[in-house]
């Protein structure tokens, strides 16, 4: 993996006796860059990937909600209804520092039926980090959910670290929510209908403690969080492959009436594979 941008005075290896920027043997020897193409530890994938500190709000510290996506060239998000296939062994490094590095994983209920979700687990690898920053030893798992149309018997609610949290609407089916709270998750109200308000999710969230909040979509989730302009930073990995289909892309749902500018903050990639980041100019 190398580091394409910001570029600085380290993004491009260089050599310790004035030859051409990224020449080996020209120059007396090459200094290791950013550059370089190597694996990247855990740790300066956390590094890079670091959450900015909360800042204060009204109502304490202003959650950052950032999502993970991949993307074909063509703009498929999955293929055959998983993005496994269109994903690669350090995007899956990438979605485990994510998910190392968060308070909590937000996520509909389409995708946990879909890509058979488990409980987050704690990783020894980040065990420092999450201490000093006062979180649990692992992300809780948080479904987006108006109908509460799921299998209670799944290790994501029966043996989670951290109980697993139910984010859903006032008017959702009291025998469904009371199904819930028996299989140990716990239910949050973000909305007062059927369904829940991206806003109120978020602030909901905080309000548990909850600042680093890390989804993973569905695509229908995703396309709400950008509508309601809560989307603070978008992680997108674009795969160097074309699927053709009619696979969703990242986000759904009806268009945004202005298209939401994010700027790019960082770039890297490895083998064709492009990890970015994007963040919302004025979030923060």
């Amino acid at each position: 993996m190398r580091r394409l941008f910001p570029v600085t005075d380290q993004t491009v290896t260089t050599d310790s006796g004035g030859g051409p920027p990224g020449v080996p043997g020209e120059g007396g020897g090459e200094t290791r860059g950013a550059a370089e193409d190597r694996e990247w530890s855990l740790d300066e994938l956390a590094d890079a990937y670091a959450y900015p500190e909360p800042g204060p709000g009204p109502g304490g510290p202003v959650p950052w909600l950032r999502a993970n996506m991949v993307s074909t060239l063509d703009g498929a998000a999955q293929h055959d209804g998983r993005s496994q296939p269109i994903s690669t062994a350090t995007d899956m490094r990438i979605f485990g520092t994510l998910r190392g590095l968060a308070d909590v994983v937000v996520v509909g209920a389409e995708t946990v039926r879909l890509e058979g979700y488990r409980p987050a687990r704690a990783r020894a690898e980040f065990a420092g980090r999450r201490e000093a920053a006062g979180q649990d030893p692992a992300p809780a798992v948080a479904v987006v959910t108006a109908s509460l149309d799921l299998d209670f018997s799944l290790p994501l609610f029966t043996s989670p670290l951290v109980p697993t949290l139910i984010l859903t609407g006032a008017a959702a089916a009291p025998e469904r929510v009371a199904a819930a709270e028996k299989a140990g998750a716990r239910v949050v109200i973000a909305g007062d209908g059927m369904g829940v308000e991206p806003d109120r999710a978020v602030r909901a969230l905080a309000e548990l403690g909850h600042t680093r909040l890390l989804t993973e979509g569905g695509p229908r989730l995703l396309g709400q969080f950008v509508a309601a302009g809560v989307l603070d930073e978008l992680c997108l990995t674009v795969s160097p492959m074309l699927t053709v289909g009619d696979a969703q892309r990242i986000a759904g749902g009806p268009s945004v009436a202005v298209p939401r500018r994010f700027a790019l903050v960082s770039l890297l990639e490895e083998e064709g594979f492009l990890f970015s980041r994007y963040q919302r100019p004025d979030a923060g």
